[in-house]
Protein backbone atom coordinates (compact mmCIF):
# COMPACT_ATOMS: atom_id res chain seq x y z
CA UNK A 1 0.00 0.00 0.00
CA UNK A 2 1.31 3.49 -1.17
CA UNK A 3 1.35 6.13 1.59
CA UNK A 4 0.01 9.26 0.64
CA UNK A 5 1.94 12.31 0.49
CA UNK A 6 0.93 15.47 2.00
CA UNK A 7 0.48 18.60 0.22
CA UNK A 8 3.61 21.28 0.14
CA UNK A 9 3.99 22.62 3.74
CA UNK A 10 5.09 26.52 3.78
CA UNK A 11 5.77 28.44 6.50
CA UNK A 12 7.52 31.79 6.69
CA UNK A 13 8.12 33.33 10.50
CA UNK A 14 11.02 35.87 12.26
CA UNK A 15 14.01 34.41 13.75
CA UNK A 16 12.51 35.01 17.41
CA UNK A 17 9.35 34.69 18.93
CA UNK A 18 8.72 35.58 22.62
CA UNK A 19 4.89 35.22 24.24
CA UNK A 20 3.79 35.89 27.52
CA UNK A 21 2.79 37.81 30.40
CA UNK A 22 6.06 40.21 30.85
CA UNK A 23 8.30 38.93 28.56
CA UNK A 24 9.17 42.71 27.28
CA UNK A 25 11.94 42.14 29.90
CA UNK A 26 13.35 40.20 27.12
CA UNK A 27 13.97 43.70 24.50
CA UNK A 28 16.58 45.48 26.07
CA UNK A 29 19.01 42.16 25.10
CA UNK A 30 17.40 41.33 21.99
CA UNK A 31 18.20 45.00 20.68
CA UNK A 32 21.71 45.30 22.32
CA UNK A 33 22.15 42.23 19.39
CA UNK A 34 21.48 44.11 16.65
CA UNK A 35 21.82 48.00 17.09
CA UNK A 36 23.54 50.94 19.47
CA UNK A 37 20.64 53.39 18.51
CA UNK A 38 17.41 52.20 17.69
CA UNK A 39 14.11 54.41 16.74
CA UNK A 40 11.11 53.29 18.58
CA UNK A 41 7.85 53.59 16.46
CA UNK A 42 4.92 54.07 17.81
CA UNK A 43 1.93 56.12 18.32
CA UNK A 44 0.51 58.93 20.60
CA UNK A 45 -1.77 57.15 22.92
CA UNK A 46 0.99 54.60 23.69
CA UNK A 47 3.90 56.89 23.88
CA UNK A 48 1.59 58.22 27.41
CA UNK A 49 1.53 54.76 28.54
CA UNK A 50 3.66 54.43 31.99
CA UNK A 51 4.51 50.36 30.43
CA UNK A 52 6.36 52.33 27.13
CA UNK A 53 7.86 54.77 29.35
CA UNK A 54 9.61 51.53 31.45
CA UNK A 55 10.34 49.84 28.40
CA UNK A 56 12.47 52.52 26.90
CA UNK A 57 14.22 53.37 30.06
CA UNK A 58 14.81 49.84 30.68
CA UNK A 59 16.52 50.14 26.95
CA UNK A 60 18.27 52.90 27.49
CA UNK A 61 20.01 51.29 30.22
CA UNK A 62 21.82 48.74 28.73
CA UNK A 63 23.71 51.21 26.68
CA UNK A 64 21.15 51.99 24.11
CA UNK A 65 20.89 55.24 22.21
CA UNK A 66 16.95 55.46 21.56
CA UNK A 67 15.17 57.97 19.44
CA UNK A 68 11.17 57.79 19.64
CA UNK A 69 8.76 58.77 16.67
CA UNK A 70 5.37 59.17 18.32
CA UNK A 71 3.54 60.16 15.30
CA UNK A 72 2.15 56.96 14.15
CA UNK A 73 -1.33 57.29 12.21
CA UNK A 74 -4.11 54.43 11.50
CA UNK A 75 -4.31 52.89 8.91
CA UNK A 76 -0.47 54.25 7.98
CA UNK A 77 -0.62 57.53 5.29
CA UNK A 78 2.04 57.53 3.02
CA UNK A 79 3.16 59.88 4.63
CA UNK A 80 4.25 58.43 8.09
CA UNK A 81 6.58 56.75 6.04
CA UNK A 82 8.12 59.62 4.37
CA UNK A 83 8.14 61.69 7.79
CA UNK A 84 10.63 58.98 9.21
CA UNK A 85 13.13 58.25 6.52
CA UNK A 86 13.47 62.20 6.41
CA UNK A 87 13.88 62.39 9.97
CA UNK A 88 16.21 59.48 10.52
CA UNK A 89 18.07 59.09 7.22
CA UNK A 90 21.80 59.52 8.05
CA UNK A 91 21.05 60.25 11.99
CA UNK A 92 22.86 56.75 12.90
CA UNK A 93 19.64 54.63 13.48
CA UNK A 94 20.50 50.91 13.09
CA UNK A 95 17.39 48.84 14.35
CA UNK A 96 13.64 49.76 15.09
CA UNK A 97 11.53 48.68 18.02
CA UNK A 98 8.00 49.11 16.88
CA UNK A 99 5.21 48.98 19.60
CA UNK A 100 1.59 49.49 19.08
CA UNK A 101 -1.31 48.13 16.73
CA UNK A 102 -0.75 47.13 13.06
CA UNK A 103 0.29 50.35 12.14
CA UNK A 104 2.98 51.44 13.93
CA UNK A 105 4.25 47.39 13.29
CA UNK A 106 3.75 48.18 9.65
CA UNK A 107 5.48 51.40 9.80
CA UNK A 108 8.51 50.35 11.42
CA UNK A 109 8.97 47.17 8.54
CA UNK A 110 8.53 49.94 5.69
CA UNK A 111 10.70 52.68 6.96
CA UNK A 112 13.83 49.84 7.92
CA UNK A 113 13.05 48.99 4.40
CA UNK A 114 13.68 52.51 3.01
CA UNK A 115 16.53 53.43 5.71
CA UNK A 116 18.43 50.45 4.17
CA UNK A 117 17.86 50.86 0.59
CA UNK A 118 16.75 54.67 -0.15
CA UNK A 119 13.86 55.60 -2.17
CA UNK A 120 10.55 56.09 -1.87
CA UNK A 121 8.14 53.44 -0.58
CA UNK A 122 6.18 53.72 -3.39
CA UNK A 123 9.24 52.22 -5.25
CA UNK A 124 8.50 48.81 -3.23
CA UNK A 125 4.43 48.64 -3.72
CA UNK A 126 3.97 45.11 -4.80
CA UNK A 127 5.48 41.83 -4.44
CA UNK A 128 9.44 41.20 -4.00
CA UNK A 129 10.37 44.44 -5.21
CA UNK A 130 12.22 45.41 -1.49
CA UNK A 131 16.44 44.62 -3.21
CA UNK A 132 17.53 42.92 0.49
CA UNK A 133 17.32 43.42 4.27
CA UNK A 134 16.34 45.91 5.75
CA UNK A 135 16.84 47.52 9.00
CA UNK A 136 16.64 44.82 11.90
CA UNK A 137 13.07 45.51 13.53
CA UNK A 138 11.66 43.82 16.62
CA UNK A 139 7.85 44.09 16.94
CA UNK A 140 5.82 44.69 19.96
CA UNK A 141 2.80 44.52 19.46
CA UNK A 142 -0.16 46.01 22.06
CA UNK A 143 -3.31 44.83 19.96
CA UNK A 144 -4.52 41.68 19.50
CA UNK A 145 -5.54 40.91 16.23
CA UNK A 146 -3.12 42.09 12.57
CA UNK A 147 -0.80 39.56 12.87
CA UNK A 148 1.67 42.12 12.01
CA UNK A 149 4.35 41.42 14.50
CA UNK A 150 5.66 38.13 12.49
CA UNK A 151 4.56 39.35 8.82
CA UNK A 152 6.64 40.47 5.86
CA UNK A 153 3.89 42.43 4.54
CA UNK A 154 2.93 46.01 5.19
CA UNK A 155 -0.15 48.47 4.09
CA UNK A 156 0.33 52.27 3.47
CA UNK A 157 -2.51 54.01 2.57
CA UNK A 158 -1.42 56.36 -0.50
CA UNK A 159 -3.69 59.74 -0.60
CA UNK A 160 -2.92 60.74 -4.32
CA UNK A 161 -3.97 57.22 -5.34
CA UNK A 162 -7.21 56.71 -3.16
CA UNK A 163 -6.37 53.17 -1.98
CA UNK A 164 -3.90 51.07 0.39
CA UNK A 165 -1.30 49.28 -0.93
CA UNK A 166 0.62 46.49 0.03
CA UNK A 167 4.54 46.16 0.15
CA UNK A 168 5.21 42.38 0.31
CA UNK A 169 8.78 40.45 1.04
CA UNK A 170 10.64 38.48 2.95
CA UNK A 171 12.98 40.78 3.56
CA UNK A 172 10.01 42.66 6.04
CA UNK A 173 10.03 39.90 7.99
CA UNK A 174 10.73 40.92 11.87
CA UNK A 175 13.88 39.87 13.37
CA UNK A 176 12.17 39.35 16.50
CA UNK A 177 8.58 39.52 17.74
CA UNK A 178 7.91 39.94 21.34
CA UNK A 179 3.90 39.44 22.29
CA UNK A 180 3.47 40.32 26.06
CA UNK A 181 -0.70 40.36 26.88
CA UNK A 182 0.18 43.05 29.73
CA UNK A 183 0.55 45.14 27.01
CA UNK A 184 -2.89 44.87 25.85
CA UNK A 185 -4.85 45.71 29.21
CA UNK A 186 -4.64 49.34 28.24
CA UNK A 187 -6.48 48.69 24.77
CA UNK A 188 -9.50 50.71 24.43
CA UNK A 189 -13.00 48.34 24.43
CA UNK A 190 -13.64 49.62 20.86
CA UNK A 191 -9.99 48.42 19.38
CA UNK A 192 -10.39 44.91 21.29
CA UNK A 193 -13.37 44.40 19.88
CA UNK A 194 -11.90 45.58 16.22
CA UNK A 195 -8.93 43.34 16.33
CA UNK A 196 -10.35 40.48 17.77
CA UNK A 197 -12.73 40.50 14.52
CA UNK A 198 -9.65 41.10 12.36
CA UNK A 199 -7.89 37.76 14.01
CA UNK A 200 -11.22 35.70 13.24
CA UNK A 201 -11.52 36.75 9.28
CA UNK A 202 -8.02 35.92 8.92
CA UNK A 203 -7.90 32.43 10.30
CA UNK A 204 -11.34 31.63 8.78
CA UNK A 205 -9.88 32.38 5.19
CA UNK A 206 -6.47 31.12 5.35
CA UNK A 207 -8.28 27.99 6.77
CA UNK A 208 -10.57 27.72 3.39
CA UNK A 209 -8.29 29.43 0.80
CA UNK A 210 -7.30 28.31 -1.94
CA UNK A 211 -4.37 25.29 -2.41
CA UNK A 212 -2.04 26.13 -4.98
CA UNK A 213 1.10 24.42 -6.84
CA UNK A 214 4.23 25.44 -5.12
CA UNK A 215 6.90 24.79 -7.48
CA UNK A 216 9.71 26.35 -6.96
CA UNK A 217 9.48 29.24 -9.51
CA UNK A 218 6.40 30.31 -8.02
CA UNK A 219 7.40 30.32 -3.91
CA UNK A 220 10.35 32.63 -5.64
CA UNK A 221 7.92 34.85 -6.75
CA UNK A 222 5.24 34.97 -5.28
CA UNK A 223 4.53 35.60 -1.31
CA UNK A 224 1.43 34.46 -0.71
CA UNK A 225 1.23 30.48 -1.87
CA UNK A 226 -1.84 29.44 -0.51
CA UNK A 227 -3.60 26.75 2.62
CA UNK A 228 -1.28 24.34 3.33
CA UNK A 229 -0.59 21.74 6.42
CA UNK A 230 1.36 24.19 7.96
CA UNK A 231 -0.52 27.07 7.95
CA UNK A 232 -3.82 24.45 8.91
CA UNK A 233 -1.92 23.96 12.38
CA UNK A 234 -2.16 27.55 13.05
CA UNK A 235 -5.91 28.10 11.99
CA UNK A 236 -7.03 25.08 14.05
CA UNK A 237 -4.98 26.68 17.16
CA UNK A 238 -6.17 30.04 16.74
CA UNK A 239 -10.05 29.41 16.19
CA UNK A 240 -10.26 27.42 19.16
CA UNK A 241 -8.35 29.54 21.46
CA UNK A 242 -10.81 32.61 19.95
CA UNK A 243 -13.52 30.44 20.56
CA UNK A 244 -13.70 31.41 24.37
CA UNK A 245 -11.28 33.87 24.54
CA UNK A 246 -13.49 36.74 22.19
CA UNK A 247 -16.61 36.32 24.16
CA UNK A 248 -14.33 36.07 27.46
CA UNK A 249 -12.39 39.63 27.26
CA UNK A 250 -15.77 41.33 26.11
CA UNK A 251 -17.10 40.47 29.13
CA UNK A 252 -13.83 41.27 31.45
CA UNK A 253 -11.14 43.31 30.04
CA UNK A 254 -8.99 43.17 32.79
CA UNK A 255 -8.83 39.25 32.30
CA UNK A 256 -5.34 38.56 31.79
CA UNK A 257 -5.67 35.31 30.89
CA UNK A 258 -8.58 36.11 28.37
CA UNK A 259 -6.04 38.54 26.77
CA UNK A 260 -3.24 35.99 26.72
CA UNK A 261 -5.67 33.31 24.83
CA UNK A 262 -6.45 36.57 22.35
CA UNK A 263 -3.17 37.11 21.62
CA UNK A 264 -2.12 33.64 21.40
CA UNK A 265 -4.39 33.56 18.64
CA UNK A 266 -4.13 36.51 16.70
CA UNK A 267 -0.43 35.61 16.57
CA UNK A 268 -1.04 32.17 15.22
CA UNK A 269 -3.68 33.78 12.29
CA UNK A 270 -0.36 36.39 11.74
CA UNK A 271 1.41 33.21 11.22
CA UNK A 272 -1.11 31.66 8.80
CA UNK A 273 -1.65 34.89 6.81
CA UNK A 274 1.67 35.58 6.10
CA UNK A 275 2.15 32.45 4.21
CA UNK A 276 -0.96 31.43 2.91
CA UNK A 277 -2.23 34.71 2.72
CA UNK A 278 -5.85 36.73 3.19
CA UNK A 279 -8.85 36.68 0.61
CA UNK A 280 -12.03 38.15 -0.67
CA UNK A 281 -12.99 40.00 2.92
CA UNK A 282 -10.00 41.97 3.01
CA UNK A 283 -9.90 42.92 -0.59
CA UNK A 284 -13.20 44.01 -0.91
CA UNK A 285 -13.09 45.72 2.80
CA UNK A 286 -10.05 48.18 1.47
CA UNK A 287 -12.33 50.42 -0.59
CA UNK A 288 -15.13 50.17 1.47
CA UNK A 289 -13.01 51.58 3.92
CA UNK A 290 -11.96 54.46 2.11
CA UNK A 291 -15.43 55.80 1.52
CA UNK A 292 -16.31 55.16 5.16
CA UNK A 293 -13.56 55.69 7.07
CA UNK A 294 -14.77 52.22 9.52
CA UNK A 295 -12.45 50.08 10.98
CA UNK A 296 -10.54 47.52 9.34
CA UNK A 297 -11.38 44.34 11.87
CA UNK A 298 -15.14 46.03 11.64
CA UNK A 299 -14.80 46.03 8.13
CA UNK A 300 -13.69 42.88 7.74
CA UNK A 301 -16.22 41.21 10.36
CA UNK A 302 -19.10 42.91 8.63
CA UNK A 303 -18.35 41.29 5.32
CA UNK A 304 -17.47 38.07 6.49
CA UNK A 305 -20.58 36.16 6.83
CA UNK A 306 -21.74 36.73 3.18
CA UNK A 307 -18.14 35.96 1.98
CA UNK A 308 -17.86 32.38 3.77
CA UNK A 309 -21.74 31.58 2.23
CA UNK A 310 -20.38 32.58 -1.33
CA UNK A 311 -17.16 30.54 -0.86
CA UNK A 312 -19.21 27.34 0.55
CA UNK A 313 -20.28 25.25 -1.95
CA UNK A 314 -16.28 24.79 -2.61
CA UNK A 315 -14.91 24.57 0.95
CA UNK A 316 -17.81 22.67 2.77
CA UNK A 317 -15.27 20.18 4.19
CA UNK A 318 -13.23 22.89 5.81
CA UNK A 319 -16.54 25.13 7.54
CA UNK A 320 -17.60 21.73 8.90
CA UNK A 321 -14.42 21.07 10.43
CA UNK A 322 -14.50 24.71 11.78
CA UNK A 323 -17.90 23.77 12.91
CA UNK A 324 -16.16 20.46 14.71
CA UNK A 325 -13.10 23.37 15.89
CA UNK A 326 -16.07 25.59 17.62
CA UNK A 327 -17.92 22.84 19.47
CA UNK A 328 -21.17 23.73 17.41
CA UNK A 329 -21.05 20.67 14.73
CA UNK A 330 -23.41 17.67 15.45
CA UNK A 331 -20.64 14.53 14.84
CA UNK A 332 -23.75 12.46 13.43
CA UNK A 333 -25.18 15.13 10.79
CA UNK A 334 -23.84 15.42 7.01
CA UNK A 335 -21.01 17.63 6.41
CA UNK A 336 -23.17 20.47 4.88
CA UNK A 337 -24.82 20.79 8.31
CA UNK A 338 -22.03 20.55 10.10
CA UNK A 339 -20.75 23.51 8.05
CA UNK A 340 -23.82 25.90 8.29
CA UNK A 341 -22.91 25.32 11.86
CA UNK A 342 -19.41 26.54 11.89
CA UNK A 343 -20.64 29.75 10.03
CA UNK A 344 -23.22 30.40 12.22
CA UNK A 345 -20.57 29.89 15.40
CA UNK A 346 -18.26 32.66 13.56
CA UNK A 347 -21.26 34.94 13.39
CA UNK A 348 -21.87 34.89 16.84
CA UNK A 349 -18.60 35.27 18.03
CA UNK A 350 -18.38 38.70 15.68
CA UNK A 351 -21.81 39.84 17.37
CA UNK A 352 -20.40 38.91 20.64
CA UNK A 353 -17.80 41.75 20.48
CA UNK A 354 -19.96 44.02 18.68
CA UNK A 355 -19.17 43.90 15.31
CA UNK A 356 -21.68 44.97 12.67
CA UNK A 357 -22.43 42.08 10.43
CA UNK A 358 -24.06 44.20 7.42
CA UNK A 359 -22.99 46.67 5.13
CA UNK A 360 -25.52 49.37 5.56
CA UNK A 361 -24.03 50.14 9.25
CA UNK A 362 -20.97 50.50 7.92
CA UNK A 363 -22.55 53.09 5.80
CA UNK A 364 -22.01 52.12 2.41
CA UNK A 365 -24.11 53.15 -0.07
CA UNK A 366 -25.47 51.25 -3.00
CA UNK A 367 -24.48 53.73 -5.56
CA UNK A 368 -21.20 52.73 -4.75
CA UNK A 369 -21.04 48.90 -5.09
CA UNK A 370 -19.84 48.86 -8.56
CA UNK A 371 -16.71 51.18 -7.96
CA UNK A 372 -16.16 48.44 -4.64
CA UNK A 373 -16.34 45.91 -7.19
CA UNK A 374 -13.70 47.43 -9.60
CA UNK A 375 -11.22 48.47 -6.89
CA UNK A 376 -11.62 44.88 -5.02
CA UNK A 377 -10.95 43.09 -8.25
CA UNK A 378 -7.51 45.27 -8.32
CA UNK A 379 -6.85 43.23 -5.51
CA UNK A 380 -5.61 40.08 -7.07
CA UNK A 381 -2.38 39.22 -4.33
CA UNK A 382 -5.64 38.42 -2.34
CA UNK A 383 -8.19 37.54 -4.91
CA UNK A 384 -6.41 34.73 -6.26
CA UNK A 385 -6.26 33.25 -2.60
CA UNK A 386 -10.31 32.89 -2.54
CA UNK A 387 -11.15 29.46 -3.08
CA UNK A 388 -14.02 30.67 -5.28
CA UNK A 389 -13.18 32.52 -8.29
CA UNK A 390 -14.22 36.18 -7.98
CA UNK A 391 -15.93 38.16 -10.40
CA UNK A 392 -17.25 42.08 -10.50
CA UNK A 393 -20.70 40.72 -11.25
CA UNK A 394 -20.00 37.81 -7.70
CA UNK A 395 -18.67 41.10 -5.56
CA UNK A 396 -21.70 42.99 -6.51
CA UNK A 397 -24.07 40.46 -5.61
CA UNK A 398 -21.44 39.68 -2.07
CA UNK A 399 -22.09 43.84 -1.53
CA UNK A 400 -25.93 43.75 -1.81
CA UNK A 401 -26.32 40.43 -0.04
CA UNK A 402 -24.35 42.29 2.82
CA UNK A 403 -26.17 45.50 2.76
CA UNK A 404 -29.70 44.31 2.94
CA UNK A 405 -28.70 41.55 5.81
CA UNK A 406 -29.87 38.49 3.82
CA UNK A 407 -27.50 35.73 4.99
CA UNK A 408 -29.71 33.01 2.75
CA UNK A 409 -27.55 30.07 1.88
CA UNK A 410 -25.25 30.60 -1.19
CA UNK A 411 -25.38 27.31 -3.61
CA UNK A 412 -23.54 27.70 -7.22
Amino acid sequence: MTARVARTGVLRQPGTVLFGPGERRHLPRLLAEVGRHVLVVTDARMAGVAEFEDLVAAVEARGITVSVFAEAEPDLPRENVLAVVDRYRGSGVDALLAVGGGSCLDLAKVAAAVLAHGGDIRDYYGEFLVPGPGLPVVTVPTTAGTGAEVTCVSVVFDREKGMKVGVASPHLEPYAAVIDPELTLSCPPSLTAATAADALTHLVETFTDRVKDVTPEFLAGHLYVGKNPLTDIFCRSGLTLLNSSMESVVADPSDIEARSATMLAAYNAGMAINTAGTAAAHAIQSPIGALTHTSHGFGVGALLPYVMRFNLPVRVAEFAEIGTLLGVADPGSAPLDRAKAGISRVEELLETVGCPTDLKTLGLRPRDFSHVADQAMRATRLTANNPRDLTHESVVEILRRGWDDDRTWWSV
